[in-house]
């Protein structure tokens, strides 16, 4: 099979599997066709699927991850004050590594707004179907367990397979939410977001891990605030475990005001020098 084979199949199969969107027809230009698949993925809930689905949905995404080009981070460059950061704007769903984080909501089953461009919506696309559904069967030993009320507290992280996206894991972890204004606890809840999500992935044995900048969309936690937590909380988390496996972090932004904001609080300049591979 072609992708345009792939993508066709892909989304026939959703849209049997979901009646009410029967009537959408597969367009020819690929980049809108896998929007159709991605849109169809975002809305879908929790459910068994098919052998033959998988291996197609599996081949699919890693040609299309492969097209926008991984980045390992064996080619990054750390900051030069410290030798264990790293500083790199790109997309996260494309970056080899030990484990990416995830800024995930309550629920924990990834966003479900069609095409919605948070990093949730985006690492749950490309890892396939097959990561709503794991964190489902979590979820539900949780809700087993707590009641079936049961909603993942901020700060304390799960980790899951990666699936198919370039890192081995994902570590995804709820952030505060900054309403109406920003206070002490939602500063201590952010902290605490790092070094949790330090902890768990360093007991799972990654020796790395690149985290987004948590809770600053829709979340509304202040750009620079937060980056300021993430730096300071990461750096005395590296320096009071010495002996642990997590040896290198990186700091992974998107926005360029973000890109800025780090620059400034980790001393760097020379982007081309640190492997930065722009996303514009």
């Amino acid at each position: 099979m072609n992708q345009k084979e792939r993508v066709t199949y892909l989304i026939q199969y959703l849209e049997n599997e979901m009646p009410e969107y029967k009537n959408a027809k597969v367009p020819e230009d690929a980049q809108e066709a896998f929007n159709l698949f991605r849109a169809l993925c975002n809305v879908r809930m929790p459910g068994p699927v098919s052998g033959e689905f998988l291996q197609i949905q599996d081949e699919y995404l890693q040609e299309e991850t492969a097209r926008k080009g991984i980045t390992d981070i064996g080619n990054l460059k750390p900051v030069p004050a410290d030798s264990r950061i790293f500083l790199w704007q790109g997309d996260i769903t494309t970056l080899r590594c030990d484990a990416i984080v995830n800024a995930a909501n309550s629920q924990m089953l990834g966003c479900f707004r069609p095409l919605h461009n948070c990093i949730d919506n985006m690492e749950n696309t490309y890892a396939g179907v097959q990561l709503r559904n794991y964190m489902e069967e979590q979820m539900e030993q949780k809700r087993r367990e707590y009641g079936a009320d049961y909603e993942q507290p901020t700060a304390v992280p799960m980790i899951s397979p990666a699936f198919n996206l370039p890192s081995k894991h994902i570590v995804h972890v709820v952030g505060p939410i900054v309403s109406p204004f920003l206070i002490q606890k939602h500063e201590d809840q952010l902290a605490e977001c790092y070094r949790a999500s330090l902890d768990l992935a360093a007991k799972n044995g990654c020796e790395n891990i690149a985290f987004c900048c948590i809770s600053t969309g829709v979340f509304m936690f202040p750009q620079d605030k937060a980056a300021q937590i993430a730096v300071k909380t990461v750096k005395e988390w590296l320096d009071a475990h010495p002996d642990s496996c997590m040896k290198k972090v990186i700091f992974n932004v998107f926005k360029d005001s973000d890109l800025t904001i780090y620059e400034k609080l980790l001393g760097t300049a020379d982007r081309e020098a640190r492997g930065f591979k722009r996303i514009r």
